[in-house]
């Protein structure tokens, strides 16, 4: 088991560091490695800003330019003050170079003290005054989420709306594209064309009649309300539709003639054969789901019933926004579907191959 994983490591190194040139880099290896490491760099570069930015406090945010790691003034305890003093370090004049503490600014002018002379005061410009920073990670951007708002709750709700939206559909999907796929019916393909032009429909154009239809059934307000009208989707019906014709049907056929019903074929036949496809789906189910905005802002409206796509509005105000509190939010809101397609990216590039290469 050990030569085994020794072997696969060495594959990989070996394939992520293989080059063209023998002896030195061919100049195509240099375009290559340029090319892949701006393909990182691009996409992962403004992951990695977002992190360490939610690691800031209010005054390194607003600070221009921008720093790349989070920052923040060092403190300093002086005898006989009860809180720490902000550090300073003198840039000018007598005491250029020491480092002292702040008890008070004001009008350009700073009152600071030695620490190691506490009791006489010294005033000097603010020109003459450098910051000592140090890099400091603002945790509390996290902790405050719990204390200060309901994380708790909008995770809840986006997952339970993320999971039951994501099951509605694929049984919905996967037996409307079982019955356009394996049953022969008069008007099949005008339904599949109706399925296949309702993909150009845009969204914003049937929100109105949905809204209406929701609150008519009144599921105004209601998670269920967000869950239900995406219980079927053309792109679902679609897709399954395309890997169940690759379904052979004599192995339908055999199972009918054993006296198995429809609904036992469906689950213990089609349903399995094509499990490729229905994981490519419900990966995408769960990105869709998760990140929706649009429709769960128009059918919700209490505080208790959002999401965290509309907690993350809520740090938005129409004169200041909380950004250390909205950016550490952002961060949370991506780690749980930054984990899904991490570990189940797998799956789609397989099913989308098999699903449109057959």
């Amino acid at each position: 088991m050990a030569d085994l994983t020794s072997s696969r490591r060495t594959g990989i190194l070996g394939f992520l560091t293989a080059t063209r040139g023998r002896e030195r880099l061919h100049w195509t290896d240099w375009v290559s490695y340029g090319y892949l490491c701006l393909g990182i760099f691009l996409m992962f570069g403004p992951v990695v800003w977002l992190v360490l930015s939610s690691f800031k406090d209010r005054n390194e945010l607003d600070r221009f330019p921008p720093r790349f790691l989070p920052y923040a003034q060092e403190t300093i305890e002086v005898d006989g003050f009860d809180e720490p003093l902000l550090a300073f370090r003198v840039t000018e004049g007598d005491l250029a170079g020491e480092l002292v503490g702040q008890t008070r600014r004001a009008a350009g002018r700073a009152e600071v003290v030695v620490p190691a002379n506490p009791d006489e005061r010294i005033r000097l410009t603010t020109d003459q005054l450098e910051p000592v920073e140090g890099i400091a990670f603002a945790t509390e951007n996290y902790t405050q989420l719990f204390e200060r708002f309901n994380f708790l709750r909008f995770f809840w709700n986006s997952t339970f709306i993320t999971v039951m939206a994501t099951l509605l559909m694929l049984l919905v999907n996967s037996m409307a594209a079982f019955a356009l796929s394996k049953y022969q019916f008069r008007g099949r393909n005008a339904v599949l064309l109706l399925v296949i032009g309702t993909l150009m429909i845009p969204q914003t154009v049937v929100l109105v009649p949905l809204f209406l239809i929701v609150t008519e059934l009144g599921m105004f307000n209601s998670l269920w309300g967000v869950i239900i009208p995406g219980a079927a989707t053309p792109t679902g019906v679609f897709l399954l539709r395309q890997y169940m014709i690759t379904i052979p049907d004599e192995i339908l056929d055999a199972a009918r003639m054993d006296k198995a019903s429809e609904w036992k074929i469906f689950w213990r036949i089609v349903v399995p054969l094509s499990a490729p496809a229905i994981a490519v789906l419900a990966i995408l189910a769960i990105m869709w789901r998760w990140n929706d905005f649009l429709w769960p802002l128009i059918v919700l409206t209490r505080t208790e019933n959002f999401t965290l796509q509309l907690a993350l509005n809520s740090f938005q105000g129409e004169l200041q926004t909380d950004w250390p509190s909205l950016l550490a939010m952002t961060v949370l809101t991506l780690l749980p579907i930054a984990a899904v397609f991490m570990f189940l990216q797998k799956y789609i590039a397989t099913g989308i191959a098999s699903t449109g290469g057959k």
